[in-house]
């Protein structure tokens, strides 16, 4: 079946660029998605696919059921964009000021919507269940999956994959890794809170801005003095916004910040250090504090054992080569999915130089070989259909399939 499956996918490639295209031009923000779902549900229920819409909130899933009895393997894709101004110059480019797909998820969901396609073309052939997740609102916590698993989307599901097209990484490579691969993706808001007053007369006032200074340079210590080094994090401040004119001393600072970690204890102590550094230096120069701090996705942790049959199902893939890559510090809601049942997320090399698509996400000129889909798609299918049929149901037993 899968000869079958990679050449229907190969004659379908020209459908997934149209669809990327069409879904690149429209892009919608999270939570605000209204168009891309409807698109997907559509597209599924002409394939004669069971489709069950606004799962979550905007969510969208798909379920084929194959012939002959097995797993129940999910394959997940996100859909929403970002509140970016595009400068790609694509003849496809958005349609709408301000808002770009900068992630790539515009590509993921073309991808499932056509392998979706070619999957329901075999579903003779197929053993198991394939349930396709649709997923909305990946950009912004509290994100999409947690909603969408509340809602049932994981229920009767075994195995979960998931990939992200990575226009930093070579076309043709697969980045593979065992355990955390993404990384806790927390916020913090802290604003300093002084005593204003005239430029000219320092001494009558507790400068916040000073104070504010002083906080970011110390909290550029955490990691280098309080992390074990052999233990990866980031603290950053992303944002430092405080007064209005020249000879004004500002009463209030306001710094926006991440802290990016894999492991929870190393996570609570970052906290407790940025809480305990501004205190100190508060208390030291008579200001006070807010500190709003919040755990952002969790980090994504791939299964080993899933991993491992990812791995041995994909090595035989004609044009890709696997690799285990080193953990990203970015962050990804999939971690949800993974809290649930075993899975693994990995990711597919969607750069070239030659094109110059080398530009990294979240940049004004995001963009990714399209080809990379194509890559994705018969990864995610033999590592499902490899996963389906690796058991075979036999009364209320399971034995080795041959």
């Amino acid at each position: 079946m899968l000869d079958s499956l990679f050449l229907r996918l190969e004659e379908l490639y020209p459908e997934m660029v149209e669809i990327r295209r069409e879904l690149h031009s429209e892009p919608e923000l999270s939570f605000q998605e209204v168009k891309t779902p409807k698109f997907i549900g559509d597209y599924l229920e002409r394939l004669g696919i069971e489709v069950k819409r606004n799962v979550g909130g905007r969510g969208v899933i798909g379920v084929i059921k194959g012939a002959k009895p097995g797993k129940t393997v999910a394959l997940r894709a996100d859909f929403d964009a970002l509140p970016i101004e595009e400068e790609t110059g694509l003849p496809f480019a958005s349609k709408h000021k301000g808002i770009m797909h900068a992630c790539g998820h515009d590509g993921h969901t073309a991808i499932l919507l056509v392998l979706a396609k070619a999957l329901a073309e075999h579903r003779d052939q197929l053993r198991g269940t394939i349930v396709l997740i649709h997923q909305f609102a990946e950009e912004l916590a509290p994100g999409g999956a947690i909603e969408m698993i509340k809602d049932g989307c994981l229920d009767e599901v075994d195995v979960v994959f998931g990939t992200h097209l990575w226009s930093t990484m070579p076309l043709g490579k697969i980045g593979y890794r065992n355990g955390p691969i993404m990384a806790n993706a927390d916020r913090f808001d802290l604003v300093i809170h002084g005593r204003g007053g005239h430029g000219a007369s320092p001494h009558e006032t507790v400068d916040s801005i000073a104070v504010a200074s002083s906080v970011v340079a110390q909290l550029q210590q955490i990691v280098s003095r309080n992390v074990n080094p052999l233990k990866a994090a980031v603290v950053t401040v992303g944002s430092f916004h405080s007064g209005s004119a020249f000879n004004v001393i500002a009463d209030q600072a306001e710094l926006t910040g991440t802290v990016r970690t894999f492991d929870s204890e190393v996570q609570e102590l970052i906290i407790e250090r940025i809480e305990q550094v501004t205190k100190g230096i508060c208390d030291s120069m008579g200001a006070t504090y807010t500190l709003d701090y919040k755990k952002g996705y969790p980090a994504v942790i791939n299964d080993e054992e899933i991993t491992n049959h990812f791995v041995k199902s994909v090595e035989s893939v004609d044009d890709v080569s696997l690799f285990e890559m080193e953990p990203v510090m970015g962050g990804e809601d999939f971690a949800y999915y993974l809290q649930k049942v075993p899975g693994t997320f990995f990711f597919t090399g969607a750069g070239n130089k030659e094109k110059q698509i080398v530009y990294p996400h979240h940049h004004p000129k995001f963009d990714f070989d399209e080809k990379a889909m194509l890559y994705a798609a018969k990864c995610l299918a033999k590592a499902a259909i490899a996963y389906g049929e690796r058991m075979e149901v036999n009364g209320n037993r399971e034995v080795q399939s041959i």
